[in-house]
């Protein structure tokens, strides 16, 4: 075996550049993702004036932000009921996302816990994301045909102003 400048042991049978600088690229755009989407979680999807339940806005995108606003108000309770009755809450959140930096500082790099705790976060957003989803189902049930065709109307409008950006 050749010992490079660096002290490293090469057999010369590396990773060569391209591919480390692919997999450094791939490591960095899923950290990104993660980090934006705990972000999302933690933050509670921003100040509007008041304080909506965690990522209510984000729930249901441009349905959600095509209902009036006592509809939404509605959605946010019943979604901060939902978890104080034992979701997983910003408590659960935080400890996620510090496993997560604990293992990202660790040497070696453990990418299989990594993962894990990504998976673990994808969990939690894709059961937010079926609860907010699940709560405007039945929000939209309980219109009259006036008013959820008003909401049609909101969420077409919404639909064209995004695709005319």
């Amino acid at each position: 075996m050749v010992q490079d400048q660096r002290g490293n042991k090469s057999d010369g049978a590396g990773m060569s550049g391209w591919l480390r600088g692919l997999l450094v690229a791939s490591l960095a755009l899923n950290l990104l993702v993660a980090g934006a989407v705990v972000g999302m979680l933690i933050s509670g999807g921003g100040w509007h004036g008041r304080h909506h339940a965690p990522g209510i806005d984000a729930a249901g995108g441009p349905m959600t932000r095509a209902l009036d606003e006592p509809d939404r108000r509605a959605i946010a309770r019943q979604m901060r009921e939902a978890y104080r009755d034992g979701r997983p809450g910003r408590p659960e959140q935080r400890a996620a996302f510090d496993a997560l930096i604990i293992d990202l500082r660790r040497t070696p790099f453990d990418r299989a816990a990594v993962e894990a705790h990504m998976a673990r976060m994808r969990g939690m957003l894709a059961e937010r994301l079926e609860l907010g989803q699940g709560l405007l189902l039945d929000r939209l049930e309980s219109m009259t045909p006036e008013t959820r065709a008003a909401f049609a109307d909101r969420l077409e409008a919404g639909w064209r102003r995004h695709r005319e950006r």
